[in-house]
């Protein structure tokens, strides 16, 4: 096992954080994640290579992209979506 911990963007309030926890959480090979929103940060333990990938990919797909990628306002939007998501299932 090994940790990471990554630089976000689009990391608004605790309602994406509780998002994100909740989505890498459910991924085969992720444990023990963590957000900080002082820092826009990811933190978890992954056990292969394929897993931070995958991890990478969600981040993505529910519109945090890894800071340096490509961010453009359909990544935006999802990240406003994954926000609201996670404020009502708290």
């Amino acid at each position: 096992m090994t940790s990471a911990s990554i630089k976000i963007q689009n990391l608004k309030c605790h309602g994406c954080a509780n998002t994100i926890t909740t989505q890498l959480s459910k991924l085969t090979g992720i444990d023990k994640v963590e957000v900080s929103n002082e820092t826009d940060q990811v933190s978890f333990i992954y056990n292969s290579r394929e897993a931070l990938a995958s991890a990478k990919k969600k981040l993505s797909n529910l519109g945090y992209p890894v800071e340096g990628e490509a961010n453009p306002l359909p990544k935006k939007a999802k990240s406003f979506v994954s926000c609201a998501v996670g404020r009502v299932s708290k």
